[in-house]
């Protein structure tokens, strides 16, 4: 009898190593996808999205398969222009979705769908037993969490009362999250990353009219990308020979003296992206913290741009007065007779001051800390020993083979993950560049010893 592969998280990740293993896996392979329903072969990135948020990625580079990389811009039939664009992440959505009945269809293996959520998972003497929401519970030789990020948790600040107010919105993923603001609502938004840009976008799309008053520690907005894309360029000589030294340091300081000579930062950004995993690797943790203190905001900014548009609407808001921008920290956040009341402290002053608003939503971002997680299946798997977290909060520990490693620092067999709890092994590893090759790796590596696939026939049945 074959083995038994079971994929927890039915995002990007679980749908592309579901997608590679289908291809590969014979007659004699079960495969069980489990996943949140309302998301099921999208995840919350692009499932839960709306109209008015846009891939932070062109479409000629968003393909499921390593192999072909322009596979999504072919499957809608773009011509150049198209290709060159950031359309909205419905689109990818349904492309996702697609891709994976694709596979299902065509696959040997004997997949089955599990639009529920995962609660625990506890070890076995022949693998893993998986408990899920609706009260069924199964065995599996093989478990991968592909669960990608973790719920956010809770802000530091927020009073008991605030908490549960519907003033407060800590995920505003949720469907109907942000129908109950006012359109002349103040807002407050703890965060300046890729979540306040997508917060924004949709309160705009509503016709939102009050103020967005947006906080982080240091402030920094996702810059944009080029309306025209580049040519990609080489790295300078010293830069790649502080990579393979990884000499942090040296890298930086190449990458400014190029920009300084006039070289597009853009550039420099995207040419560093193949050579991030293996510098990485090279740090040790020391390195590894510094640079999450002092250079992670800055990094991310130009990293993880976001769509022209998307920056055009912004840039309006904030030369309208409606949006403004600040390097703050909430200090205490609380419900009162007369409202929503928040004590911020600026970046660089001792004083704090307290102002009012209407509405306070958390827009964080990333969450990967196991430690402090709520999530109930990865906190209990963590809490029984199973898991390993990465000392810098950067999700879990793993080998060069994505096997877990226990409380002990074992990797265990047939416990594996991929996504962004790879980020304490990786860091580049929340995009779909890299993702999608981690996927192939994982899925070659969780068939072995390779067998030769059978005839395709379709055996798919979704279980509700």
């Amino acid at each position: 009898m074959g083995k038994h592969i079971t994929l927890i998280g039915a995002g990007f990740c679980g749908a592309a190593l579901v997608r590679e293993l289908a291809y590969r896996a014979d007659a004699s392979t079960r495969i069980t996808l489990v996943g949140m329903a309302d998301s099921f072969g999208s995840g919350v990135a692009y499932g839960a999205a709306r109209p008015e948020h846009l891939l932070n990625v062109r479409a000629r580079d968003l393909g499921i398969d390593p192999d072909e990389p322009g596979g999504f811009a072919d499957a809608l039939h773009l011509g150049q222009s198209g290709r060159q664009a950031f359309l909205p992440r419905l689109a990818y959505a349904d492309y996702l979705r697609g891709e994976l009945s694709a596979a299902m269809a065509s696959a040997a293996a004997h997949i089955v769908c599990k639009p529920q959520e995962a609660i625990a998972a506890e070890r076995t003497q022949r693998g893993y037993r998986i408990f899920l929401a609706n009260g069924e519970a199964f065995d599996s030789d093989q478990l991968v969490l592909a669960v990608g990020a973790l719920a956010p948790q809770a802000l530091p600040g927020i009073g008991p009362r605030l908490s549960v107010h519907p003033r407060y919105i800590g995920w505003p993923w949720q469907p109907g999250a942000l129908d109950g603001i006012a359109p002349d609502a103040r807002v407050l938004i703890v965060g300046t990353g890729l979540t306040m840009v997508d917060v924004a976008l949709s309160l705009q799309a509503r016709g939102h009219t009050g103020g967005l008053h947006a906080i982080s520690r240091r402030g920094l907005v996702p810059q944009a990308h080029e309306a025209e894309a580049g040519p990609a360029l080489e790295l300078p000589l010293a830069v790649q020979q502080a990579l393979r030294a990884g000499e942090l340091t040296g890298v930086l300081r190449g990458v400014h003296r190029a920009v300084r000579a006039g070289a597009p930062w853009r550039g420099m950004v995207d040419a560093l992206r193949p050579h991030l995993q293996p510098l990485w690797r090279k740090l040790d943790g020391r390195r590894r913290a510094s640079f999450l203190r002092h250079l992670r905001p800055y990094w991310e900014a130009a990293r993880h741009r976001v769509a022209p548009a998307a920056a055009g609407v912004l840039a309006d808001l904030r030369a309208r007065g409606q949006l403004e921008l600040e390097a703050a920290r909430l200090l205490r956040a609380r419900w009162t007779p007369e409202g929503l009341e928040a004590v911020l402290r600026r970046r660089g002053e001792e004083d704090s001051r307290t102002e009012r608003y209407d509405v306070l939503i958390r827009a964080t971002g990333l969450d990967t800390d196991i430690d402090r997680t709520s999530d109930p299946l990865i906190a209990g798997m963590r809490e029984a020993g199973l898991l390993q977290a990465d000392p810098l909060g950067l999700g879990v520990v793993v080998d060069e083979d994505f096997r877990v490693h226990d409380a002990a620092g074992r990797a265990l067999p047939g416990l594996y993950c991929i996504g962004p709890l790879l980020r304490g092994a990786l860091w580049e590893i929340t995009a779909v560049p890299e993702l999608r090759v981690a996927a192939r790796k994982l899925a070659r590596h969780l068939l072995e010893p390779a067998r030769a696939v059978a005839a395709p026939r379709t055996l798919l049945r979704v279980v509700g």
